[in-house]
Protein backbone atom coordinates (compact mmCIF):
# COMPACT_ATOMS: atom_id res chain seq x y z
CA UNK A 1 0.00 0.00 0.00
CA UNK A 2 1.31 3.28 -1.39
CA UNK A 3 1.50 5.87 1.96
CA UNK A 4 0.83 9.16 1.55
CA UNK A 5 2.44 12.10 3.14
CA UNK A 6 0.38 15.65 3.94
CA UNK A 7 3.63 17.52 3.31
CA UNK A 8 5.53 15.59 1.35
CA UNK A 9 7.66 18.80 0.58
CA UNK A 10 8.79 19.10 3.74
CA UNK A 11 9.79 15.17 4.74
CA UNK A 12 10.24 14.18 8.69
CA UNK A 13 14.16 13.19 8.87
CA UNK A 14 13.42 10.82 12.05
CA UNK A 15 14.49 7.88 10.13
CA UNK A 16 17.78 9.17 9.92
CA UNK A 17 18.55 9.32 13.48
CA UNK A 18 20.20 6.01 13.83
CA UNK A 19 22.89 6.17 10.79
CA UNK A 20 23.19 9.75 11.59
CA UNK A 21 23.93 9.44 15.03
CA UNK A 22 26.60 6.65 13.98
CA UNK A 23 28.04 8.79 11.12
CA UNK A 24 28.48 12.08 13.32
CA UNK A 25 29.86 10.10 16.74
CA UNK A 26 32.45 8.33 14.16
CA UNK A 27 33.80 11.60 12.28
CA UNK A 28 33.66 13.86 15.17
CA UNK A 29 36.03 11.17 17.15
CA UNK A 30 38.41 10.63 14.06
CA UNK A 31 38.70 14.15 13.51
CA UNK A 32 39.50 14.61 17.77
CA UNK A 33 41.42 11.72 18.52
CA UNK A 34 43.71 11.51 15.14
CA UNK A 35 44.49 15.01 15.54
CA UNK A 36 45.04 15.08 19.21
CA UNK A 37 47.76 12.05 18.71
CA UNK A 38 49.07 14.03 16.01
CA UNK A 39 49.51 17.39 17.78
CA UNK A 40 50.94 15.07 20.99
CA UNK A 41 53.40 13.28 18.70
CA UNK A 42 54.66 16.16 16.71
CA UNK A 43 54.92 18.20 20.36
CA UNK A 44 57.68 15.87 21.22
CA UNK A 45 59.63 16.67 17.79
CA UNK A 46 59.93 13.70 16.48
CA UNK A 47 60.58 13.19 12.31
CA UNK A 48 57.47 13.97 10.28
CA UNK A 49 57.20 10.22 9.11
CA UNK A 50 56.86 9.45 12.83
CA UNK A 51 53.70 11.47 13.14
CA UNK A 52 52.82 10.49 9.76
CA UNK A 53 52.80 6.75 11.20
CA UNK A 54 51.43 7.12 14.48
CA UNK A 55 48.54 9.50 12.98
CA UNK A 56 47.65 6.22 10.50
CA UNK A 57 48.02 3.82 12.67
CA UNK A 58 45.41 5.76 15.09
CA UNK A 59 43.39 6.16 11.78
CA UNK A 60 43.22 1.83 11.30
CA UNK A 61 42.83 1.26 15.20
CA UNK A 62 40.27 3.62 16.07
CA UNK A 63 38.05 2.87 12.59
CA UNK A 64 38.54 -0.95 13.80
CA UNK A 65 37.54 0.41 17.46
CA UNK A 66 34.30 2.61 16.29
CA UNK A 67 32.85 0.16 14.04
CA UNK A 68 33.48 -2.96 16.93
CA UNK A 69 31.86 -0.94 19.49
CA UNK A 70 29.12 0.24 17.97
CA UNK A 71 28.24 -2.95 16.35
CA UNK A 72 28.46 -4.70 20.43
CA UNK A 73 26.32 -1.94 21.76
CA UNK A 74 23.49 -1.73 18.93
CA UNK A 75 23.46 -5.45 18.99
CA UNK A 76 23.03 -5.44 22.98
CA UNK A 77 20.18 -2.81 22.22
CA UNK A 78 18.74 -5.51 19.27
CA UNK A 79 18.78 -7.99 22.18
CA UNK A 80 17.03 -6.47 24.45
CA UNK A 81 14.13 -4.94 22.35
CA UNK A 82 14.05 -9.08 20.73
CA UNK A 83 13.86 -9.89 24.57
CA UNK A 84 10.93 -7.95 25.15
CA UNK A 85 9.13 -8.57 21.84
CA UNK A 86 8.89 -12.16 22.35
CA UNK A 87 7.73 -11.70 25.98
CA UNK A 88 4.62 -9.77 24.82
CA UNK A 89 4.64 -12.29 22.30
CA UNK A 90 4.27 -14.84 25.22
CA UNK A 91 1.55 -12.78 26.84
CA UNK A 92 -0.53 -12.56 24.20
CA UNK A 93 -1.31 -15.83 23.78
CA UNK A 94 -1.66 -16.61 27.02
CA UNK A 95 -3.28 -13.31 28.72
CA UNK A 96 -5.27 -11.75 25.38
CA UNK A 97 -7.98 -10.46 27.81
CA UNK A 98 -5.55 -8.32 29.83
CA UNK A 99 -2.95 -7.36 27.17
CA UNK A 100 -6.28 -5.83 25.55
CA UNK A 101 -6.61 -4.02 28.94
CA UNK A 102 -2.98 -2.62 28.77
CA UNK A 103 -4.02 -1.05 25.42
CA UNK A 104 -6.53 0.34 26.22
CA UNK A 105 -5.35 1.91 29.71
CA UNK A 106 -2.32 3.09 27.39
CA UNK A 107 -4.99 5.01 24.60
CA UNK A 108 -7.13 6.32 27.86
CA UNK A 109 -3.52 7.86 29.55
CA UNK A 110 -3.54 9.52 25.80
CA UNK A 111 -6.73 11.56 26.07
CA UNK A 112 -9.42 9.32 24.65
CA UNK A 113 -12.30 8.19 26.41
CA UNK A 114 -12.83 4.52 27.39
CA UNK A 115 -15.13 3.59 24.44
CA UNK A 116 -12.85 5.51 22.02
CA UNK A 117 -9.82 4.04 23.74
CA UNK A 118 -11.54 -0.02 23.99
CA UNK A 119 -12.79 0.91 19.64
CA UNK A 120 -9.24 1.63 18.96
CA UNK A 121 -7.50 -1.49 21.05
CA UNK A 122 -9.97 -3.84 19.50
CA UNK A 123 -9.61 -3.34 16.43
CA UNK A 124 -5.35 -2.53 16.09
CA UNK A 125 -5.55 -6.16 18.29
CA UNK A 126 -8.12 -7.70 15.18
CA UNK A 127 -5.18 -6.14 12.80
CA UNK A 128 -2.08 -7.02 14.50
CA UNK A 129 -1.83 -7.53 18.22
CA UNK A 130 1.79 -7.93 18.26
CA UNK A 131 2.71 -4.74 16.10
CA UNK A 132 0.16 -2.76 18.13
CA UNK A 133 1.84 -3.79 21.47
CA UNK A 134 5.16 -3.71 20.09
CA UNK A 135 4.60 -0.13 18.83
CA UNK A 136 2.26 1.40 22.19
CA UNK A 137 3.40 -0.28 24.71
CA UNK A 138 7.34 -1.12 23.84
CA UNK A 139 7.73 2.31 22.34
CA UNK A 140 9.90 0.57 19.03
CA UNK A 141 8.90 1.04 15.75
CA UNK A 142 10.89 0.26 12.38
CA UNK A 143 12.19 3.88 12.03
CA UNK A 144 13.92 3.37 15.63
CA UNK A 145 14.92 -0.45 15.28
CA UNK A 146 18.45 -1.29 16.33
CA UNK A 147 20.78 -1.90 13.55
CA UNK A 148 24.14 -3.30 14.28
CA UNK A 149 25.76 -3.89 11.20
CA UNK A 150 24.45 0.30 9.40
CA UNK A 151 25.67 1.66 13.11
CA UNK A 152 29.14 -0.50 12.37
CA UNK A 153 29.76 0.59 9.00
CA UNK A 154 28.42 4.58 8.94
CA UNK A 155 30.74 4.61 12.28
CA UNK A 156 33.98 2.66 10.61
CA UNK A 157 33.27 4.71 6.72
CA UNK A 158 32.93 8.38 9.29
CA UNK A 159 35.96 7.66 11.05
CA UNK A 160 38.45 7.08 8.69
CA UNK A 161 37.32 9.75 6.04
CA UNK A 162 37.19 12.12 9.62
CA UNK A 163 40.56 11.14 10.53
CA UNK A 164 42.05 11.58 7.44
CA UNK A 165 41.61 15.08 7.39
CA UNK A 166 44.17 16.16 10.19
CA UNK A 167 46.83 12.86 8.79
CA UNK A 168 46.54 15.00 5.06
CA UNK A 169 46.98 18.20 7.11
CA UNK A 170 49.58 16.87 8.80
CA UNK A 171 51.35 15.38 5.62
CA UNK A 172 51.25 18.19 3.82
CA UNK A 173 52.55 20.98 6.59
CA UNK A 174 55.96 22.11 7.09
CA UNK A 175 58.11 19.78 10.00
CA UNK A 176 57.89 23.43 11.99
CA UNK A 177 54.33 23.89 11.49
CA UNK A 178 52.97 20.50 11.85
CA UNK A 179 51.02 21.71 15.17
CA UNK A 180 49.52 24.75 14.29
CA UNK A 181 48.86 23.68 10.94
CA UNK A 182 46.68 20.15 12.42
CA UNK A 183 44.68 22.66 14.67
CA UNK A 184 43.36 25.22 12.49
CA UNK A 185 42.38 22.20 10.06
CA UNK A 186 40.79 20.50 13.06
CA UNK A 187 38.83 23.38 14.03
CA UNK A 188 37.54 23.61 10.27
CA UNK A 189 36.67 20.00 9.56
CA UNK A 190 34.59 20.44 13.19
CA UNK A 191 33.19 23.09 12.40
CA UNK A 192 32.20 21.39 8.52
CA UNK A 193 31.42 18.48 10.55
CA UNK A 194 28.72 20.37 12.83
CA UNK A 195 27.14 22.08 9.55
CA UNK A 196 26.71 18.71 7.71
CA UNK A 197 25.39 16.70 10.28
CA UNK A 198 23.07 19.74 10.91
CA UNK A 199 21.92 19.74 7.38
CA UNK A 200 21.34 15.76 6.95
CA UNK A 201 18.94 16.10 10.27
CA UNK A 202 17.25 19.34 9.39
CA UNK A 203 18.48 21.04 12.36
CA UNK A 204 19.94 24.50 12.98
CA UNK A 205 23.60 25.12 11.81
CA UNK A 206 24.79 27.22 14.14
CA UNK A 207 24.20 25.81 17.43
CA UNK A 208 25.21 22.14 15.96
CA UNK A 209 28.27 23.39 14.82
CA UNK A 210 28.84 25.46 17.74
CA UNK A 211 28.28 22.44 19.93
CA UNK A 212 30.66 20.20 17.26
CA UNK A 213 33.24 22.67 17.53
CA UNK A 214 33.52 23.57 21.29
CA UNK A 215 33.36 19.89 22.66
CA UNK A 216 35.95 19.04 19.77
CA UNK A 217 38.35 22.11 21.34
CA UNK A 218 37.59 21.06 24.78
CA UNK A 219 38.78 17.77 24.43
CA UNK A 220 42.00 18.71 22.40
CA UNK A 221 42.47 21.42 25.12
CA UNK A 222 42.43 18.36 27.64
CA UNK A 223 44.95 16.34 25.82
CA UNK A 224 47.28 19.71 25.37
CA UNK A 225 47.08 19.87 28.93
CA UNK A 226 48.01 15.98 29.91
CA UNK A 227 51.16 17.22 27.16
CA UNK A 228 51.72 20.14 29.79
CA UNK A 229 51.96 18.35 32.96
CA UNK A 230 54.16 15.75 31.71
CA UNK A 231 56.44 18.16 30.59
CA UNK A 232 55.59 18.62 26.55
CA UNK A 233 54.33 21.70 25.44
CA UNK A 234 51.70 21.67 23.38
Amino acid sequence: MTMTSAHSDDPHYVTRSGWLRAAVLGANDGIVSVSSLIVGVAAADPAPQAVLIAGAAGLAAGAMSMAAGEYVSVSSQSDIERADIKREEIALAEMPEQELEELIAIYEERGLSRKTAETVARELTEKDALAAHIREELGLSEVHSANPLQAALASAVTFSVAASVPLLAAFFAPATAIVPTVLIVTVLALAVLGALGAKAGAAPLLPATLRVVGWGIFAMAVTAGVGWVFGVSV
